[in-house]
């Protein structure tokens, strides 16, 4: 039976099924009511078995296995000249990070019986949200800019899945992605036929008319909404802890757009701590683009420019301005003595070529990172023999 759902802002409870809202009625996210971990000591990473990729941590997963390729254990490298270990999390089969929580988010819709995925995307999560659809067996559309990268597009169109290009901002492909979830006017150029539904909200057993279930459209598998999405990207902090003989870094340095991973890892430490499998947290450090960092005016970080740079459009991933879940990050960065900070184009550009002289072959999003990396320890926040971790999130196979 698939897990219920609940929202931490009003304590409303959803019952797990095909057309559970996407959020709650008073605008939360939603999260799972279970929150599993095993008991006991955990193997050595020497006697785990991992010919199931992520899902060798089953036992921390609020949701059973049905869509894999047995993605995950991604390399953890030293990485020469950077101090710093990176996790090479842009080998996994769509080659991005997204994948972690597209098998956890098919994974659940294949529980619930869901019919269709439709998911808003700049891309990554797009193609990786139509593979596993394609994986499952079901038909997906998938609402991304109308300047998405070619490479991204194809992705999306090669495993039979309907990209839906939007004129305008980020923002508004997922206010017209949401819209068709919820069965109102598609504003897709690319799309053929209109929205099902009739536009109405059903009501929940707690009293919440407006909760914004799902009509005759689709389930959305939104990477910033759905709480699957986010136990799939848990797996991220599971992995580098069994790696690292079951220790935590002093830090994780992580780029931020809607956080997915930047928070799913957060999420992942804070129950291996609660498990007492880890004694303590690593310091959670957030990355964004300047022009696109709402996190770090919430915390009053530092942004590292060249003269009057007001807009850094070189990491196309991450041009988020009003992230799903900002106030979790928030909440992540504050709990762990963390920060954010954002970088311009220039910093991010030398990044970018010392990866690619490094053997890193890496999209521009992926240098927000390391760029920052450098400015963290710079600006006091980072001592250079701190033990620190940087996933280098996206393939450069993606920007040909």
């Amino acid at each position: 039976m698939a897990a219920d759902l609940y929202c931490p802002a009003c304590d409303a409870e959803y019952e797990g099924r095909s057309s559970e809202p996407w959020r709650c009625g008073c605008g939360h996210a939603l999260e799972f009511t279970e929150r599993p971990y095993p008991e006991g000591a955990p193997l050595p990473l020497s006697k785990l078995d991992t010919t199931r990729g992520l899902w060798t941590f089953f036992e921390f997963l609020p949701i059973e296995q049905h869509v894999t390729f047995f993605e995950g254990f991604t390399p953890l490298v030293e990485a020469d000249g950077w101090n710093a270990d990176f996790k090479l999390e842009y080998v996994f089969p769509t080659g991005s990070f997204k994948d972690r929580g597209a098998t956890t988010t098919l994974s659940r819709a294949v529980e619930l019986g869901v019919e269709k995925v439709i998911e808003d995307s700049s891309g990554n999560a797009g193609a990786s949200i139509a593979t596993y659809a394609a994986r499952a067996g079901l038909p997906a559309d998938v609402y991304v800019p109308a300047d998405v990268k070619q490479s991204k597009l194809m992705a999306i169109q090669r495993v039979d899945a309907r990209p839906v290009r939007v004129e305008g901002s980020r923002e508004d492909v997922t206010t017209a992605c949401i819209d068709a979830v919820e069965g109102h006017e598609d504003h897709g150029d690319s799309r053929q036929d209109g929205a099902e539904g009739d536009g109405t909200e059903a009501p929940d057993s707690d009293g919440h008319p407006d909760a914004p279930y799902q009509h005759g459209t689709g389930w959305y598998a939104s990477h910033a909404w759905n709480p699957a999405f986010y136990a799939g990207t848990m797996t991220f902090a599971f992995e580098v802890a069994a790696q690292r003989g079951w220790t935590v870094p002093d830090a994780i340095v992580s780029p931020i757009g809607h956080g997915t991973l930047f928070l799913g890892a957060y999420r992942g430490f804070e129950l291996l701590y609660e498990a007492g499998i880890t004694d303590r947290l690593p310091r959670m450090l957030g990355v964004q683009s300047v022009g696109y960092d709402p996190i770090v005016h919430v915390v009053g970080g530092e942004r590292v420019v060249d003269g009057g740079e007001e807009r850094a459009d070189i990491a196309d991933g991450i041009q988020i301005s009003e992230p799903a879940r900002g106030s979790q990050i928030v909440d992540a960065i504050e709990a762990t003595d963390g920060t954010a900070i954002a970088v311009g184009e220039g910093p991010v550009e030398n990044a970018l070529d010392r990866l690619h002289r490094d053997g890193f072959y890496v999209e521009p999003t992926t240098a927000v990172a390391p760029a920052g990396l450098a400015h963290l320890r710079e600006l006091g926040h980072l001592d250079r023999d701190e033990d620190v971790v940087v996933p280098l999130t996206g393939s450069g196979l993606k920007t040909m």
